[in-house]
Parts: structure tokens; C-alpha cells; sequence
């Protein structure tokens, strides 16, 4: 039997009450100590306002939360497990360590089993838990203003070289740049047409793409060096007020969104993003109409560029706009995608509520 998802109030007050009949179906994680709990956990509640939920431990570590030390949810999940148990009892008191294959070996590991019973339990390798836990705990110390050699030692990273590739490589900046600025968070959220990718920090919302989009790639990797803020796996107030209007979309309950979005683009870019968003729902509008809106009609090509630079799919309704012959025209997220929103906003017409 399929079980869907409770919502984030009754997983609160299942954490509330203490309720074992949520054991280990849904974890929250707290945005203030940057630790993730089980339900049962009898430390004192958080504020409704600081907690996130999450499904799975692989999540929570993703979200560069770090296990209570009161609940231990990894322990008490491994605990059938002796192996898993172990291990992890190993990883709490060095949570810094440098794991490796070798290591393994040397406690008399396979590291091929522990990969895949980790794998099958956690959903990530051994060695990736590790490594998450450990460039985590670096990027708390460095936000803290603390010098990158001291992030650095407390990391487990001998080599300087080394342990600037691995954060750079996790959130796509050098250490240096962590300490003087605030991360935005990549989110997945799920809609009836395919996962999308949202970028948030605490104030807005600078991307949003379906996460198949051939050129996302290349929009993170501008996103990145445009704020010159890195870019880690995470959720913030925000991402939630997105996923909320996204669902009260697809439901037909909401044609206007009311999201801040960050400050992108060039003056053009953004006049033409705004006229996007003032084609109402269930209309289009060529790029020749929209030029013709901004009394600039002769610069409709000028307008097809700026409409493809739009990295807010939906919330900035690019897929709005049709040729002047009525065809579809492009769409980074795939023309079955385009057809599939217009019909949608097209049958839910006067019925959705702004």
C-alpha cells in the first residue's frame, strides 16, 4: 500500500507528542542548531517556525544537517545492523576523520558490502556520509570567521590543496569566498511534471528550472559566479513559500504568485520579466505583443532573447509566449511541458483564486 507523505503540521505535533508511530518515517531537521532529530527525540521542541522534515537521513545530511547527540537517529536506525552500528559509533567519535577504503580494510571491511548495506539503509555510501559530515562541520567553521587552515585542521584535511578542491567542489566556491558570504540552496521539489530545481536564500528566490533542463548546468554555474555566492544542497523559508504556491498552482488554486525574486538581469531583462508576468493566466502573447506593450516595437528579437534568459520557469510564465503565428515556439523545459501549463491555466480559468 502507497502511503503519502503527512504534512509538515502533523509531523510537527508528532514531534510535539512524541508519536513512535512516526519512528523513523520522517526526521526534522532544526534551522537554528543545524541538527536533525527523530520524532521521539525527548530533547526540548523547537519553535515550529525553525523545523523542516525530511524523509530520509540521506536528506537531512544533504541539508548539511548533523545527528543529534541525544536521539542518535543513525545509531538507533543501524541498530539491527552490527556492522552499520559499528561504523557509525566509529564516525561520532571522529566525526572529522578522513575516512577511506583503507580504513575499512584495516577494521576488517569489505568495502564493496559496507558501500552497497550502507547504500541500501542510508541511501548513501559509508564514505559519503563521512565525507558530508566532515565538509559540513568546515563550512559551520568557516562562517564563523574562523581561518581557512583552522576550518582546514578541524576538517581532518592535511593537504591545503585538498581540502580547498573538496569545498569547492561540494558548494562551487573556495573556501576564502565561504567566509564572506551567505550560501544560496538548491531544493528539489516535486510537481505532476517533473522534479524542479529551486535556488533560494533567506530573502528570495533566484532560480527556478525543471532539473532535465539541458542548460541548467550552465544557469547554477552563472547563478554562482553572477552573486558570487556558492550554491549547497538546502532549504530555506523560502523554498517552502515556493513549494506551497507551487502546489496551490498545479491544484488551480493560484494564478498570481507572490514571491520575491532576486535581482537579476539587466535592466531590459527584467522589464521584459515583468511583462511576462502581466500576461494574465489562460492568455498568451506573442514577443511581438510584448514588445509592442513596452513601446518597443522594434525590438522584438531583443525580447525572444531576454524571454529565453528567464531562469524563473512558471513564477515568470515564459511558457505564455507563442509565435505570432499561434505556434508554440521553444521552451527549455521541452514544448510537452509548454502545452501541458497553457492547457492547464486554460481549464482552470475563472475557478483559480489569485
Amino acid at each position: 500500500m502507497l502511503m503519502t507523505r503527512p504534512s509538515d503540521d502533523t509531523l510537527y505535533q508528532a514531534l510535539l507528542s512524541r508519536d513512535a508511530a512516526y519512528e523513523g518515517f520522517a526526521y526534522v531537521c532544526v534551522t537554528t542548531t543545524r541538527i536533525f532529530c527523530r520524532l521521539t527525540c525527548p530533547a526540548r521542541k523547537p519553535l515550529r517556525d525553525n523545523c523542516r522534515f525530511e524523509a530520509s537521513i540521506a536528506d537531512c545530511l544533504d541539508g548539511g544537517y548533523r545527528p543529534c547527540k541525544r536521539c542518535t537517529p543513525m545509531l538507533r536506525l543501524g541498530d539491527g545492523e552490527p556492522t552499520i552500528r559499528a561504523l557509525l559509533d566509529a564516525l561520532e567519535r571522529a566525526p572529522d576523520r578522513r575516512w577511506s577504503e583503507a580504513d575499512l580494510l584495516a577494521l576488517g571491511y569489505d568495502p564493496s558490502t559496507i558501500r552497497r548495506i550502507f547504500k541500501r539503509r542510508f541511501g548513501m555510501s559509508f564514505l559519503e556520509i563521512a565525507r558530508r559530515r566532515r565538509l559540513s562541520h568546515a563550512v559551520t567553521t568557516l562562517g564563523t570567521g574562523a581561518s581557512v587552515i583552522d576550518a582546514q585542521l578541524e576538517a581532518g584535511f592535511e593537504s591545503g590543496s585538498g581540502f580547498r578542491a573538496a569545498v569547492s567542489q561540494w558548494l562551487g566556491a573556495a573556501p576564502q569566498q565561504v567566509k564572506s558570504q551567505s550560501l544560496l540552496k538548491a531544493a528539489w521539489i516535486e510537481t505532476p511534471i517533473g522534479p524542479m530545481i529551486a535556488v533560494t536564500c533567506d530573502h528570495a528566490l533566484h532560480l527556478l528550472e525543471f532539473a532535465d533542463r539541458p542548460a541548467l548546468q550552465g544557469e547554477l554555474t552563472r547563478l554562482r559566479d553572477r552573486n558570487g555566492r556558492a550554491i549547497i544542497m538546502g532549504r530555506t523559508a523560502v523554498t517552502d513559500r515556493v513549494g506551497e504556491q507551487l502546489a496551490a498552482y498545479f491544484d488551480g488554486r493560484l494564478t498570481t504568485f507572490s514571491l520575491r525574486i532576486g535581482d537579476h538581469g539587466t535592466p531590459f531583462e527584467r522589464q521584459v520579466w515583468r511583462a511576462l508576468q502581466e500576461i494574465p493566466s489562460g492568455a498568451t502573447a506573442s514577443y511581438r505583443d510584448i514588445a509592442e506593450a513596452m513601446a518597443r516595437p522594434t525590438a522584438v528579437r531583443a525580447v525572444a532573447r531576454a524571454n529565453g534568459a528567464n531562469q524563473i520557469a512558471i513564477v515568470v510564465p515564459c511558457h505564455r509566449v507563442i509565435g505570432t503565428d499561434g505556434s508554440l515556439t521553444g521552451y527549455g523545459g521541452g514544448l510537452w511541458r509548454k502545452q501541458w501549463l497553457l492547457r492547464h491555466e486554460q481549464r482552470a480559468g475563472t475557478n483559480a483564486a489569485p
